[in-house]
């Protein structure tokens, strides 16, 4: 039987009957409430296959049902798409307001915060015995570094966040996917520069082939997408561009992530350009099409991730691991931040620095990138350390989705009292 359709059947299955429960009766954000739920069904079916342990016919469904192929999903599937959609609907024109504010979050918070990530948990590791070497510790940093798109906006529309707040958060999250991954090729060529043949060379292979490769390919494709009338056609397109400009790299080994996102970037500056010169541009289906693959591709996402989940508490140490990982990350967040604000200038919607760095460290969401860069991670590193990454980007993921996510609105509303009361 066709192994693909069943799990797709399952996972949809689940994403619907999930999704529709908590629409119903929870109400929780989708991204909480997808992950919440598929964690206690991962459970459910682990405890199911202890007391069906004589039966093979019933293990064997467990097993299947429990052990999805992400990295495969991720890596050779959905990956490029995900980084498209995430960066495909910046609006130039709205950016340019608060570019300054944005740029520097996105560029010098996330750089810093990878810088900080990797000196804390090297620390850490040196703490609890964990044999790792500090440009793998930065390698890790810049793995968790980035901000979830998806997972911030859905959740931070549930209570009506100011309007330049609100886009500012949304900036970052959309731009610095594409930081993230060059962050992760810099530091992954110190980790691979002995086996590759020297640092530059790998920055240098991965990094400029995959701009090379999005720029001229989503040339050639963006120009059909201009002159066709066709609003098919245009999505068409627009797949074909982050799906050749992924292969590509793929077949050259340049970095497939950051070429997609070079497309998603390229589009929504040449849509834009298009639009301030007064050529009329029918897009309602392509913006409706990627946000609604987006959404689908995420939520899919997060069940996965949900039914993985357990197999991470069989990992050994891993609650310290876990807790380590958990507050490097917030204050390496918090640090970033709060360097970075110095040289922002005034904030909109009244708000002071000390107010921003609160609400955008707790509001600081991990997805799907971070997963599907751990993974990529583990052909560079030993099984042991790729473990401890895994299970560190797992525990980051989750807390920040589900315990930041779901008290998200309480932090919100008490900073908000703080600047009244101020104003």
């Amino acid at each position: 039987m066709n192994t693909f359709l069943i799990n797709t059947v399952i996972l949809l299955a689940l994403v619907v009957t999930l999704g529709y429960l908590n629409e119903k009766v929870t109400r929780f954000p989708d991204e909480i409430a997808l992950m919440m739920f598929s964690i206690v069904i991962g459970g459910v079916l682990v405890i199911s296959g202890i007391a069906f342990q004589g039966t093979e016919s019933a293990m064997k469904f467990l097993s299947g049902l429990k052990y999805f192929d992400l990295e495969k999903f991720l890596m050779e599937g959905v990956l490029c798409f995900m980084l498209f959609a995430g960066s495909c609907h910046m609006r130039l024109l709205d950016f340019k307001t608060h570019a300054r504010t944005i740029s520097l979050l996105a560029v010098a918070a996330t750089f810093l915060g990878a810088v900080f990530y990797g000196l804390l948990f090297y620390g850490a590791g040196k703490l609890i015995g964990l044999s790792m070497t500090l440009p793998v510790c930065l390698m890790f940093g810049s793995i968790v570094a980035p901000t979830d798109p998806i997972a911030a906006t859905s959740i931070l529309k549930k209570f009506n966040l100011p309007s330049g707040i609100s886009f500012i958060m949304e900036g970052e999250s959309l731009l610095n996917d594409g930081v993230g991954v060059a962050l992760f090729v810099f530091f992954s060529g110190m980790v691979t520069a002995q086996k590759s043949g020297g640092f530059f060379q790998v920055m240098a292979k991965e990094l400029l082939g995959a701009v090379l490769v999005g720029i001229f390919v989503t040339t050639v494709c963006f120009y059909i997408f201009r002159h066709t009338k066709d609003e098919a056609r245009q999505i068409f397109a627009s797949l074909l561009a982050v799906s050749l400009s992924y292969l590509l790299c793929e077949n050259f080994e340049f970095s497939g992530a950051i070429a997609s996102v070079v497309c998603g970037v390229l589009f929504s500056a040449l849509r834009n350009y298009r639009e301030f010169k007064g050529e009329a541009l029918s897009l309602e289906q392509f913006d409706n099409f990627w946000s609604v693959l987006d959404t689908l591709l995420n939520s899919v996402l997060y069940v996965m991730l949900g039914l993985s989940f357990i197999h991470i508490l069989q990992m050994p140490h891993v609650l310290v691991l876990s807790l380590a990982a958990i507050l490097a990350n917030l204050i390496g967040r918090a640090g970033s931040l709060g360097i970075s604000v110095l040289f922002t200038g005034p904030l909109p919607d009244g708000y002071d620095k000390i107010s921003f760095i609160k609400l955008l460290t707790w509001g600081g969401l991990r997805g799907g990138l971070s997963v599907a860069l751990a993974m990529s991670a583990g052909s560079m590193v030993d099984e042991n350390t790729c473990n401890i990454i895994m299970g560190g980007t797992y525990a980051i993921v989750f807390f920040t989705t589900v315990i930041q996510g779901m008290t998200m609105p309480r932090v919100y509303q008490n900073i908000q009292k703080g600047i009244g009361k101020k104003g």
